[in-house]
């Protein structure tokens, strides 16, 4: 910036990372855990219409939290690269961990470059088939990426949902109702209140379908599973 308006590049990197985590923590919280037959993602998400929780490819989802235009835009953007991808190669060659470098180094460049950063978080998942490893990759908005195990959480309360699920995420890999259970109580654990199902977006990647991987669960269903 021109003199005597001059900011030193230390001092404006943290106000950007100060002013996309202000951002983020107003946006509500998601959680990707792992479970016998897949991956399980609920997000804290009371629109019927907008969506926090979508599919990219067969065996992938993403999930954002922040700002609600711009992690779309990253999604759709997501899903053009993974489609010309597999079109151009083979549908093998879309991964998650491509398309999580893609993002990280995306999300890295508009941080350094642009005077406004990004105000999301976003989460990359991706099922494994023939007895390969889930694979869930944690998406900053400076392009920090890292790769989780077991569960993930972003979002507003991400630090808080992480404290409560390393005490209770513990020994085998939970059932689907196991995992629903835990997920849900600790959105309500750091929300302070009772959340219904239909106050909830809940998807799967269950290895066990055929084709495409993604479902989503209607709140009727994940009421009887609940119960």
């Amino acid at each position: 910036m021109p003199l005597p308006y001059y900011v030193s590049p230390e001092q404006m990197m943290q106000d950007k990372a100060e002013y996309a985590k202000k951002g983020i923590a107003k946006g509500r919280s998601i959680i990707a855990m792992e479970y016998r037959d897949g991956v399980l993602l609920v997000a804290d998400n009371p629109s019927v219409s907008l969506f926090k929780i979508s599919e990219i490819y067969d065996n992938i989802a993403f999930s954002g939290a922040g700002k609600y235009s711009e992690f779309e835009n990253l999604r759709k953007a997501g899903i053009r690269h993974a489609d010309l991808k597999g079109y151009m190669y083979s549908r093998e060659d879309v991964t998650a961990r491509s398309l999580a470098n893609g993002y990280s180094q995306s999300l890295g460049t508009i941080f350094s470059q642009e005077l406004k950063p990004l105000e999301v978080e976003i989460l990359v998942v991706q099922v494994g088939e023939h007895d390969r490893p889930n694979e869930l990759y944690r998406i900053s908005f400076d392009g920090s990426i890292i790769d989780e195990r077991g569960y993930a959480a972003i979002g507003g309360r991400a630090e808080a949902l992480q404290v409560f699920l390393k005490e209770r995420y513990k020994g085998d890999t939970p059932t689907l109702k196991a995992a629903l259970v835990l997920c849900v109580e600790a959105l309500e654990n750091i929300t302070n209140q009772k959340l219904p199902p239909e106050g909830l977006e809940i998807a799967v990647l269950d290895r066990a379908r055929a084709g495409r991987k993604f479902r989503r669960l209607p709140p009727a269903e994940s009421r009887q599973i609940l119960a």
